[in-house]
């Protein structure tokens, strides 16, 4: 039997136990004014890779990370002046600029997809505002509900679907805008609307002084969108039990290799380890051969990633 998920008011004595709990790793919903999300630790890989499976169906789209403040976004990003004019103008509030990461930015590879772009986004509600401020890092999080299911806007909602599931959940009564965030990235010097949301295009173009360019087509760019970024330099081959010559073994339980993605056959821990060990073992050169991993839980999405990886390169 699952544990129940503690439920917190949204008093200092909450939210300090809130951060406490995303300290610790574990997961915690919280009210934005958009949806409610759910929280982890964007620097602790196994956090993140914790959030996929609460969720169910895991995927390894990207996630949008929220953080207190610009000056808490400029220390994992590339700014920008375009960025810095939405930002002074709608933060705190319902927009996440997707922007080059600044080398050594300690996100794990899990929240960033593989990319080389994360969204960032500072949230207006207080209590999250508040979690932040109290918490002092970066929190990865995607709605707080069942993949596929309606978004949760009241804490109730979050508890249908995810009760037992996740640590906590911080309890602050209905979101103000009940639609996610509107996502905008960067095309060079052109932005392009990647998501509508609760920030309307054309006040960005009145920003900006100009239209908003569409993705293309097929084009993955945001979160919740897949990447063709993971196939590293060299040749993949799948279910692979040993290493042919001048092959480096990415292995998984008892299949061992140069690096395992958890010898213990863990599948949270193997997603936590896959994007690092894939570019751990690209850096060391030549093609890689990668052990068998059961299409169950986060399987699925692992071997989602690898067969990408694997695919003919056009």
């Amino acid at each position: 039997m699952r544990p129940e998920t503690e439920r917190l008011p949204a008093t200092a004595e909450g939210i300090a136990r809130a951060a406490e709990v995303l300290a610790n790793g574990s997961l915690v919903a919280f009210p934005t004014e958009t949806v409610y999300g759910l929280g982890a630790d964007a620097r602790q890989g196994d956090a993140v890779a914790a959030i996929y499976e609460a969720k169910g169906r895991p995927s390894f789209n990207p996630l949008i990370v929220h953080v207190a403040d610009i000056k808490s976004a400029q220390t994992y990003v590339e700014w920008s002046a375009q960025a810095d004019a939405l930002a002074r103008l709608f933060w705190p509030g319902p927009l996440t600029l997707v922007l080059p990461l600044r080398e050594g930015h300690g996100l794990s590879s899990l929240v960033t997809a593989g990319l080389s772009t994360v969204g960032l986004r500072v949230p207006a509600h207080p209590a999250a505002q508040a979690m932040l401020a109290h918490f002092d890092g970066p929190v990865a999080a995607p709605s707080a509900n069942l993949s596929g299911r309606i978004s949760p806007t009241t804490a109730d909602h979050v508890l249908a679907g995810l009760d037992g599931r996740i640590a906590a959940v911080l309890d602050d009564g209905a979101c103000a805008v009940g639609v996610e965030s509107t996502i905008i990235g960067f095309d060079n010097m052109q932005a392009v609307l990647l998501r509508a949301g609760g920030v309307a295009a054309e006040e960005i173009e009145a920003v900006l002084g100009t239209s908003l360019a569409l993705p293309e087509a097929g084009s993955i760019t945001a979160p919740g969108q897949m990447s063709s970024h993971y196939a590293p330099s060299g040749a993949v081959r799948l279910n692979a039990t040993k290493a042919r010559a001048g092959e480096h073994m990415l292995g998984f339980g008892a299949v061992d290799g140069t690096l395992n993605l958890s010898a213990s056959g863990d599948l949270a821990e193997a997603a936590a380890n896959l994007f690092g060990h894939l570019h751990l073992l690209d850096a060391l050169g030549g093609p890689i051969a990668v052990a068998p991993v059961p299409m169950r839980g986060l399987g699925v999405a692992i071997n989602d990633r690898l067969n990408r990886a694997a695919a003919p390169r056009t």
